[in-house]
């Protein structure tokens, strides 16, 4: 059984020391703890993986082609200006959801804008840890439908 992709991008790996007011106390760590429960819940493969590195993140989402059922993604700064994750994401078949912790649209400006979301099945948004598990249900969705 192909699995899910969790893919965090930069400064993810930082969760629990960056701004806990914006996005919290919990690590990575935790969130990947949360996210390996909920595949135990459902019966699904899920890895997580993060970088801070924009290639790095492209390398992964096109090997996901090959080996992912769907990608959760949560692009990080990379959201505002990643033209190339963007061009990695229309490039495969699979299905991308783009989460974030905190409410993007409620923040800096130049943080409302997402060069992702017009190739992604779906964005959540503000819902911090809990987007993730929300993401990955739908991609579960996602793939019965099809």
């Amino acid at each position: 059984m192909k699995q899910l992709l969790v893919l965090n991008g930069p400064n993810l790996n930082r969760l629990g020391v960056r701004e806990p007011d914006v996005y919290g106390n919990a690590t990575l760590k935790d969130l990947e703890a949360m996210i390996q429960s909920f595949a135990e819940r459902t019966g699904n493969k899920i890895e997580c993986r993060q970088s801070n590195h924009e290639g790095v993140l492209i390398d992964w989402i096109h090997e996901a082609d090959k080996t992912a059922r769907g990608i959760v993604l949560n692009p990080g700064a990379f959201t505002h200006y990643s033209y190339a994750i963007r061009d990695a994401i229309a490039s495969v078949s699979v299905p991308v959801v783009e989460v974030h912790i905190s409410n993007v649209h409620t923040r800096e400006p130049f943080r409302h804008h997402s060069v992702i979301s017009p190739v992604t099945s779906g964005q959540i948004v503000g819902l911090g840890l809990h987007g993730y598990e929300l993401a990955l249900q739908a991609l579960l969705e996602i793939k019965k439908e099809e």
